[in-house]
């Protein structure tokens, strides 16, 4: 068959057939090889990339929005409500609540790190998920501990150290609304 007529392997001779017969055959096929290759890493790359970007924008999303309540809510039982509803959907939670003031036990704490720990000991929560226990998450308004999100782990899940950051940011917030309500009004 003629080139240009009717369905070719290639478009380039040896025409309707994979034939190899020259050194600058092999060498166009090792170079046409090695494009491929390139071209299949750089599309999976940027791939990976777009996925990386879209998760961070939400979680950049989460941080945004709970700042704006914060700015806005008539209440801060209100941000942390939100909060805690964030906290369930960002680390895979089968629930989380709030416990307002003291300290009553030793239970794994999710650190500001993103670390876990348990007693003395380091967890590693980016292998194994968080412990299959509540972990406790502790809020700060203006350097003074507030009170502690208690957090009711999946089993199986395995948030990711940026989920686990950003979930210690939105606790953050939460405590300095928390730690607004507490303060007294400056008189005029």
């Amino acid at each position: 068959m003629p080139p240009g007529s009717g369905e070719a392997f290639f478009f380039t001779p040896p025409y309707e057939r994979f034939a190899i017969s020259k050194s600058a055959d092999i060498t166009t096929a090792v170079l046409l090889l090695c494009v491929g290759l390139a071209v299949s890493q750089l599309a999976a790359r940027a791939r990976r990339f777009q996925v990386i970007a879209i998760r961070d924008a939400g979680y950049l999303a989460r941080i945004h929005d709970t700042a704006v309540l914060s700015r806005s809510a008539n209440s801060a039982l209100t941000v942390v409500d939100h909060v805690g509803d964030e906290l369930i959907d960002l680390l895979q939670l089968r629930g989380c609540h709030f416990q307002d003031g003291s300290l009553i036990g030793h239970p794994p704490r999710l650190e500001h790190d993103g670390s876990i720990t348990i007693g003395r000991k380091q967890w590693d929560a980016d292998r194994l998920g968080l412990p299959d226990q509540d972990v406790e998450l502790r809020m700060f308004g203006n350097g003074r501990y507030i009170g502690r999100y208690m957090l009711d782990p999946t089993p199986g899940a395995v948030p990711s150290r940026q989920a686990r950051l950003v979930a210690v940011t939105l606790a953050d917030q939460a405590g300095a609304a928390m730690d607004t309500l507490r303060r007294p009004a400056k008189s005029v």
